[in-house]
């Protein structure tokens, strides 16, 4: 499993990602299954940024270029609902025989109760091991012979899983999906050799000192709502749980009217969604899950949690609560982190493609370019709840970590106080419209962010990402700044290595 899984959406794969967690991850970032690497990433085949049936070519000197190639890109997406209740969204993509299919589920570790943490993770695993028509650990198989790739993930608010294939494969992968869906079995045996894998990822992730603070910055921040427990979940729970709370969950979330089925590529719509129709429609619709949580209380004081643990780097976290997806506030600040660390996309999936550091951004220069660290990130990403915006920073060796404590919050306080440039607005609007672009280089990414944008806010926010970015003005900004940069909003997490 990918070191990523133990504290936010966990991913099983083929793909070929990078064994390690991208930095402008949050500790609660996404846990993996197995990699077995077969041949090249198939998903990456087919760049959107070259074409839409030959009609337009993108150039990222033109913000107007973008976004007239976004309206046409966008316009082309078609939903519909099954009469169980399945979401089914299709965009037909024939730059290359290739298609891709997401099965994606409104349930993650938020909707975990106590005694039952890690649960969303485990049932991802145990939805690999075989079901009612496919035998033991065959899924993958299924797709491998094609030549294709497959992998999940869960994280806070939804459990997905994806396989992009040849198009001529689509009807293994709309197989696989609905078996998944309906038929899963849960050996007894398969649980207990998944506590074991899932037990030994959640201890290789303590051994990560930036991941371990991110759990421990998120755990201090939040005192009521589940996003304070990490995806993989607690060792008490982990080491407790039973084969009979695994089904019970899966059963309670896994119904077609908790779903969403994406299908990218080289398809075509009617016949895409008379073939969804034929593998899903006789699944029936199950009993609405519960979305009952407790809102989290204001914080009304700076928090702080030092860890103190063998290490060879020391590591600061800054995290400050922060708005949800839905709230006018997330893209005036994600405009502001542009600023201050540098523009990043919005796909969890191909956030492994990290842009090289901005070296104007503002931390940057506040501490690299001083000699207090060696890097600076910042991340905030779109959840249904109110999240975190977090700074990530690591210290140079011999540098004390109040020092870099004292220049980060000295430039996120100027930030908070005299806001940001008109210059430093158009180039970070820029520099996102741009890093939007490259979040859909793919038709698995295009699927990935119709379904994951679906599964917390609604498709709509996803196809109007551009124009959200590019309505921000400089007062968006600096009443963001204003809301979220409080002393009073914000963790701070310190590891301070114990040299062996």
């Amino acid at each position: 499993m990918f070191p990523f899984a133990y504290g936010g959406p966990s991913c099983s794969t083929n793909f070929g990602r990078p064994t390690r967690r991208a930095r402008i991850f949050p500790y609660r970032s996404i846990a993996a299954h197995r990699a077995s690497v077969s041949g090249s990433d198939v998903g990456r085949l087919a760049f959107i940024g070259k074409s839409v049936r030959g009609k337009l070519t993108v150039s990222f000197h033109s913000g107007m270029r973008i976004q007239r190639f976004y309206n046409e890109w966008m316009a082309t997406v078609r939903a519909a609902t099954l009469d169980n209740g399945l979401k089914v969204l299709v965009q037909e993509e024939h730059t290359a025989p290739l298609a891709s299919v997401w099965c994606w589920y409104k349930v993650g570790s938020k909707d975990e109760r106590p005694g039952l943490t890690g649960v969303s993770h485990w049932v991802e695993h145990m939805n690999f091991k075989g079901t009612t028509n496919i035998p033991r650990d065959q899924i993958k198989g299924i797709i491998e012979q094609v030549g294709g790739g497959w992998n999940g993930y869960t994280w806070i608010d939804q459990t997905t899983y994806v396989e992009t294939a040849t198009r001529d494969a689509l009807d293994r992968m709309l197989f696989i999906e609905s078996e998944r869906m309906a038929n899963c079995l849960y050996h007894p045996d398969d649980c207990e050799s998944e506590r074991t894998v899932i037990i030994s990822e959640l201890q290789g992730g303590e051994n990560d000192p930036d991941q371990f603070l991110d759990q421990e910055v998120t755990a201090t921040a939040f005192k009521a709502h589940p996003y304070g427990h990490p995806t993989i979940g607690w060792l008490a729970d982990l080491q407790t749980m039973t084969r009979d709370d695994l089904y019970g969950y899966y059963r309670r979330h896994y119904v077609p009217n908790n779903a969403t089925l994406v299908i990218i590529g080289d398809v075509e719509t009617d016949e895409a969604l008379r073939r969804a129709d034929r593998h899903f429609g006789g699944i029936p619709a199950g009993t609405s899950p519960s979305r009952l949580r407790t809102a989290e209380p204001e914080q009304t004081g700076e928090r702080r949690v030092t860890i103190r643990k063998e290490g060879t780097a020391a590591y600061l976290k800054a995290g400050y609560h922060a708005p949800a997806i839905g709230d006018p506030q997330f893209f005036p600040l994600l405009v502001l982190d542009g600023v201050l660390t540098g523009a990043k996309g919005l796909n969890l999936w191909s956030s492994f493609k990290m842009p090289p550091a901005q070296r104007r951004a503002r931390l940057y220069r506040a501490l690299v370019e001083r000699g207090l660290a060696s890097s600076v990130s910042g991340a905030l990403l779109p959840t249904e709840d109110p999240f975190l915006y977090t700074i990530s920073v690591t210290a140079t060796d011999g540098t004390p970590l109040a020092a870099v404590e004292a220049a980060l919050l000295e430039d996120i306080d100027r930030a908070r106080r005299e806001g940001i440039t008109d210059a430093e607005l158009i180039k970070a609007k820029r520099q996102l419209k741009a890093r939007l672009v490259f979040d859909n280089d793919s038709i698995t990414n295009i699927a990935h962010q119709l379904g994951y944008f679906e599964t917390i806010a609604g498709v709509d926010t996803f196809l109007t990402l551009q124009q959200r970015i590019a309505a921000v003005t400089i007062e968006d900004v600096a009443a963001a700044a204003a809301a979220t940069l409080l002393d009073a909003n914000r963790t701070i997490g310190w590891f301070d290595p114990l040299k062996s």
